[in-house]
């Protein structure tokens, strides 16, 4: 008899485990999900905020139970925002890390081939990116690797036809564009230049800086001696602090006008005073407004050490968007029910931020707002 009890107790053991052999990164108390980001360099604070969000956020799932009972672990790995490192990242991620699907990924060139050469290919699903190219919004029918790409915040696109739509109507005609020399800053590039058409305008100038790079001298040089009344930057913060600084120091003095992965805080504690009248586009809701309920959710993750933040915010709206999909596709959990699950998940209001995906669009979310740096760095609406 005790034989036969403890055969039937390795045979339940072995069906547990064979029920969730299909997929990796699921157990009877688990799911693991995988990050890349830069988590140290140069943009290494915008990598650091989106994972101590999402931990915070995964730390208050688990004390609530967990997902129908399963806890969630976080695997993060560096990337540097290097679009080698962050394809490696995935494989490792998936391949050695076991995750079952990748959370709050960044930047438009490393995510791109990530998916087109890692987890579209893979199947496995991917909700957020720091990243508004279109690369990463083609129809799921004409690229079927974008459908395991679920994202949550505006296009590039978006934000700069607001950016632009924004300056003209100030009665600007004059705008010139310094972009990062990648996915992120070319993406950026044809935006504004789309933008500028519908206003039969196009950039008075126009010049670029490498990723990762501060190297600003050669491109002031064009801009300065196009003396325009406007610049739109998209590049990142460091980049961004340089040139409006060399920009300043060579005579002029356009209306600034940056996109949202610049990281706000880290521009403002970058140009110190010479923040003041930046104009920045914002993908998610101004993160110290508590009158709106996501925005107060947030906020309950926040402390003085790890304060609200545009990074931030954005990494809560991805994870959360993930835990919704999750709960949804319930107990019997697979890489290919979550997929489904999450396309047909919209539109969602997380109370303040809408969320929508179907079959054949992924784009998540349209909302973009300006704001702009305030006297003592404070960012204003």
């Amino acid at each position: 008899m005790q034989v036969l009890k403890r055969l039937a107790t390795i045979g339940a053991i072995a069906c547990s485990a064979l029920s969730w052999a299909s997929d990796p990164g699921i157990t009877d108390s688990s799911i693991t999900l995988g990050m890349s980001a830069p988590l140290s360099g140069p943009n290494g604070a915008y990598g650091l905020d989106m994972r101590q969000t999402i931990q915070a956020y995964f730390e208050q799932v688990n004390k609530a139970g967990g997902i129908n009972g399963r806890r969630l672990e976080l695997i993060a790995l560096d990337d540097g925002y290097e679009t080698d490192r962050t394809v490696a990242n995935t494989k490792i991620l998936l391949n050695e890390k076991r995750a079952f699907a990748l959370l709050s990924y960044y930047g438009s060139s490393p995510t791109t081939e990530a998916m087109n050469g890692v987890f579209g290919p893979a199947r496995v699903p991917l909700v957020g990116t720091i990243s508004g190219a279109a690369s990463l919004r083609e129809p799921i029918s004409s690229n079927a690797n974008a459908r395991y790409m679920f994202n949550v915040r505006a296009s590039y696109a978006d934000e700069t036809e607001a950016i632009v739509n924004q300056l003209v109507s100030l009665g600007l005609k004059s705008i010139a564009v310094f972009y990062q020399n990648d996915g992120f800053g070319k993406s950026g590039l044809e935006g504004v230049t789309t933008a500028l058409q519908k206003h039969n305008l196009k950039p008075s100038a126009v010049s670029t800086v490498e990723r990762n790079s501060v190297d600003v001298a050669k491109a002031v040089e064009p801009i300065a001696k196009a003396n325009p009344q406007a610049v739109i930057m998209v590049t990142l913060y460091k980049p961004t602090a340089a040139f409006v600084k060399a920009m300043k120091k060579a005579g002029q003095a356009p209306m600034f006008m940056t996109l949202s992965p610049v990281g706000t805080e880290q521009l403002v504690q970058e140009l110190g005073p010479d923040a003041r009248g930046l104009g920045i586009s914002q993908v998610v809701p101004y993160p110290w407004n508590d009158v709106v309920p996501i925005v107060r959710d947030y906020q309950r993750l926040t402390s003085k050490t790890n304060p609200p933040s545009y990074y931030g915010m954005e990494a809560y709206l991805m994870a959360r968007t993930m835990v919704e999909g999750l709960k949804r596709a319930g107990k019997d959990l697979s890489r290919e029910k979550l997929t489904s699950t999450l396309e047909s998940m919209g539109p969602v209001d997380f109370g303040g931020y809408r969320v929508n995906y179907g079959s054949n669009s992924h784009l998540g979310s349209r909302h973009v707002e300006l704001t702009v740096i305030g006297a003592g760095g404070k960012v204003l609406k």
